[in-house]
């Protein structure tokens, strides 16, 4: 992965676009990583992945949980206000 200062990614910012479509690029400003550009496709496939990831632990704790004899009546008595 190519690193870029940010002054540089600023003033060389169609290089720094083109690159991008390649490969990750990480921008630094004094001497720390402060973000990572990635193009367009691959940011939409990461979106994916975890969206498809937290759907997947969602399922799987609802699974858990109504084999554990939670249910709608006793979810709503758990999130009763009691104040």
């Amino acid at each position: 992965m190519q690193t870029y200062m940010a002054n540089e990614a600023k003033t060389r910012f169609g290089e720094f676009l083109d690159k991008v479509q390649r490969e990750p690029v990480r921008v630094m400003r004094h001497d720390r990583v402060v973000g990572v550009m990635v193009s367009a496709e691959d940011y939409e496939a990461m979106r994916a992945f975890y969206a498809d990831r937290l759907l997947n632990a969602m399922n799987n704790a609802a699974d858990a949980a109504r084999r554990d004899g939670l249910t709608p009546e006793k979810m709503a008595e758990l999130l009763a206000d009691e104040s």
